[in-house]
Parts: structure tokens; C-alpha cells; sequence
């Protein structure tokens, strides 16, 4: 297993991205890179920060759950970016993130990675990785999104994982014949978070929209959403230009979903 080696990356990264990154930190153990860059000074807008691992003892997920990566299994990357003008839509942001992580992955040969609303990487119809946006707000308004991959679980899907619904934990090395070096998989991922954050403060998510359809996980599926006060369940219709996600229910027609936990997801009739 190679280590993370910040000059290794920093010399991979593409030059557009390179000049927007600040400082990359790099940790042989870490509680939690979003935190650690939450705690830290804002880098200034449009300029990145970036902290990664490969060995995080107490990272977060969506609402409280913990993601945590063992020596070895995965990768923990959470890059802070400072925006001139905030985004209309910041809650989208995430699902672009998404889409730029798919794009990171295609770049390095992976493809078949989908999408499961708002913020799971699904592979093999197996949770591969998440994402954790956070928002500091201020004079101006700085993200912190991170991304978690699993690399290499070996016999330690136990550990798992922050999910929401019954998705197994996969790895990259279950199912890519030559996966990536990790060195290179930073790189590529930091230059096209970069490129997503340039973007998403220039044109939102109405831009990244249509896009989405093509690796949207949920499309199709029956599923079910706890909502704060009650579940909402159908059959998936995709996202709305604002990036809520669409549910045909048998008895309300179309609903709107803008914060929920996917609780349960059916397959396609072209999955079974």
C-alpha cells in the first residue's frame, strides 16, 4: 500500500486547480478531516484547502451517523472552499459534488459509480463512499465538503459505514481489476472538486441537472424517505432543477423532497 504523499499529489493535480490550493494537509490519523478544516481559517474566496487521510478514527455522516476508516481501507478527503458570491441554492451543492466525484472516478478508468440522493456513491449496488457538506457563514461563506471512498475493506464490512437503508459497503478492490494509486486518486479528486465549486458558484445547480438522470440510483425504484413527521413513499422521478428529490406517490402525485432519509429502495424491473 503506497502512503499519501502531499508532494506526490500536489505535483498530479492539474494547474487550474493547483492555483486555487492553499494548504494540503496530510494525516497519518485523524478524528475527522470536515472537522478539522471547520476549525481552521478560511481559505480566501476562491481559494482551497485541503485535508486527507487514510485512517480517520471518528468521521461524520449525515445526521450524527459516524463514518469511520480503518488503516488502509479507505480514503478521507474534505477540501474547503471560500465562494466570492454565495450560490443561490447551497444545499444542491452536495448532489453536484456527487456528480464531479463520478466524473473524478471516470477520469481514473472507474466507471459505474451512481448516485443515491443526496449523498451516497453507489457501486455494484453497494455503498462505495459518501459525501458531508458543511457550511460556515459569515461575511462570506465558506464549504467544507468531504468525501469518503472505500478503498480496501478486506473482511471488515463490520465497521460499516453511515448509510441510509439497507445498502452493503463495497470496495474498490472487490471490483476494479488495477484500482488507481491513492496518491493519484487525491490528485484527481481535489482537481475536479475544485472545478465543481468554480462551477456551482458561477452557474448553481440548474447547470449540473441534467446530468443527473444518467447516474441517479433512485430512478425507478420504489422506495420510501422519513421525513420529519412522517415517510413519503412511491416510486423515484429524479431531482428538480433545485435538486429535491422527486417521488410519484400512488395516492399525492408528485412530491418534493428537499431533507429526508432514504429508508428503503426496491430494484428496477431491469436490475432483477
Amino acid at each position: 500500500m503506497h502512503r499519501l504523499d502531499a508532494e506526490v499529489i500536489r505535483e498530479a493535480i492539474d494547474e487550474t486547480a493547483a492555483a486555487r490550493l492553499g494548504d494540503l494537509e496530510i494525516f497519518a490519523e485523524i478524528a475527522s478531516t470536515n472537522s478539522y478544516l471547520m476549525q481552521q481559517p478560511a481559505p480566501l474566496p476562491g481559494q482551497t484547502r485541503v485535508a486527507a487521510t487514510d485512517n480517520q478514527t471518528a468521521g461524520r455522516g449525515r445526521h450524527g451517523r459516524t463514518w469511520r476508516s480503518p488503516p488502509g481501507s479507505g480514503l478521507c478527503l474534505s477540501m474547503a472552499y471560500t465562494f466570492a458570491i454565495q450560490p443561490a441554492n447551497l444545499p444542491a451543492l452536495t448532489l453536484a459534488i456527487g456528480l464531479g466525484v463520478v466524473q473524478t472516478m471516470q477520469a481514473l478508468s472507474i466507471s459505474g459509480i451512481q448516485l443515491k440522493w443526496p449523498n451516497d456513491l453507489v457501486f455494484m449496488n453497494g455503498k462505495l463512499g459518501g459525501i458531508l457538506s458543511e457550511a460556515q457563514a459569515g461575511d462570506v461563506v465558506t464549504v467544507v465538503a468531504g468525501i469518503g471512498l472505500n478503498i480496501d475493506l478486506g473482511e471488515r464490512a463490520d465497521f460499516r459505514v453511515e448509510t441510509d437503508g439497507p445498502l452493503r459497503a463495497v470496495d474498490l478492490k472487490r471490483h476494479v481489476a488495477d484500482p488507481p494509486d491513492r496518491n493519484r486518486i487525491v490528485a484527481t479528486l481535489v482537481s475536479g472538486m475544485s472545478k465543481t465549486f468554480v462551477d456551482y458558484e458561477a452557474g448553481g445547480f440548474g447547470q449540473f441537472a441534467e446530468r443527473w438522470p444518467t447516474y441517479d440510483w433512485l430512478l425507478g425504484r420504489e422506495l420510501a424517505v422519513d421525513l420529519a413527521d412522517r415517510q413519503v413513499s412511491g416510486i423515484g422521478a429524479g431531482v428538480a432543477d433545485d435538486g429535491a428529490l422527486l417521488i410519484d406517490t400512488r395516492t399525492d402525485g408528485r412530491q418534493r423532497v428537499t431533507s429526508g432519509s432514504v429508508v428503503r429502495a426496491g430494484t428496477r424491473e431491469h436490475d432483477v
